[in-house]
């Protein structure tokens, strides 16, 4: 299937590939279908890019990679709905925004995906120890000219 996105032109993607996100994601309810795109081999951060929306696509993050304690706390019923038998079965990953001049991770609302059905879902933790902006990485600023 080719895409024809915004952001990155024509895209490739092969067809079991894409994930269904049967509930959509929080505040984009009616776009079900996804792809992961990865910019090259070395990124810690891929587009999420609808397969419905061509202007709609989330950067996202593993954020072990940032958090080494997170860990994300399945109840039985969301392992069923996502035929999860267990959490090696999954990856995790979580929508990354900027804030100011910090890149922020949603470790409040990770999207998990069986990574053989390649069915996901955006959960919502209750757990406060994470928010929906923890901060990930600090951007570089740009160094100000000092008179002499």
């Amino acid at each position: 299937m080719i895409l024809n996105t915004t952001r990155f032109g024509s895209v490739q993607i092969d067809n079991d590939r894409i994930i269904t996100f049967a509930k959509g994601l929080l505040g984009f309810g009616e776009f079900t279908r996804y792809a992961l795109l990865q910019p090259d081999d070395d990124s810690y951060f891929f587009w999420l890019q609808s397969i419905d929306a061509m202007d709609l696509a989330f950067v996202v993050t593993d954020p072990r990679l940032f958090v080494s304690s997170y860990r994300v706390p399945f109840k039985r019923e969301q392992m069923e709905s996502l035929d999860l038998e267990s959490l090696d079965d999954a990856e995790v990953y979580v929508i990354v925004n900027k804030h100011e001049d910090v890149l922020t991770g949603n470790l409040q609302g990770p999207l998990v995906i069986n990574i053989a059905t390649r069915i996901g879902q955006q959960l919502v933790l209750s757990d406060r120890r994470f928010t929906t902006r923890v901060p990930l990485v600090e951007l570089s600023v740009p160094a100000e000219a000092v008179p002499a």
